[in-house]
């Protein structure tokens, strides 16, 4: 039975980074490598009544798009297996309900969130506290 890493991405440098160090880690062991993408509709307050949304199949879609770009600037794949899982929700809850079935979480330190000076973002802070498996957090 191989091991599985599962890598939370934003799409921002700090989880292309977190990827190839999971890339790495996978190759040298035999594991395959889950790569969680998660996205939700933002809220929006609409006077008028009518919220213009995209569908959530172009919301998939846009998401398959970018984790392929996620790989491409990690490297590429080489002869790891790479599956994607792209959920709708907060990208905490979807990273520790992985937690539940992977046997590491590896993720960046900060993604594009909107306070740059803090040493952990959010995310990281609630799935370091919370995971239910281990959790290696790449710096940037």
């Amino acid at each position: 039975m191989t091991a599985t890493l599962a890598v939370g991405t934003d799409g921002s440098e700090n989880s292309v980074g977190a990827l190839k160090w999971a890339l790495k880690e996978a190759a040298a062991h035999g594991s395959s490598v889950e790569l969680i993408y998660s996205w939700d509709f933002p809220p929006i307050i609409d006077p008028m009544g009518v919220a213009m949304l995209p569908a959530a199949d172009e919301m998939t879609a846009s998401a398959h798009k970018l984790l392929d770009e996620v790989v491409k600037q990690a490297g590429g794949a080489g002869v790891v297996k790479v599956t994607y899982k792209i959920v709708r929700g907060a990208p905490a809850t979807a990273l520790l309900d992985a937690s539940k079935r992977v046997d590491v979480l590896v993720i960046g330190r900060r993604g594009h969130g909107g306070f740059l000076g803090l040493l952990l973002g959010s995310v990281a802070q609630q799935v370091v506290h919370h995971a239910e498996c281990p959790v290696v957090v790449v710096p940037a």
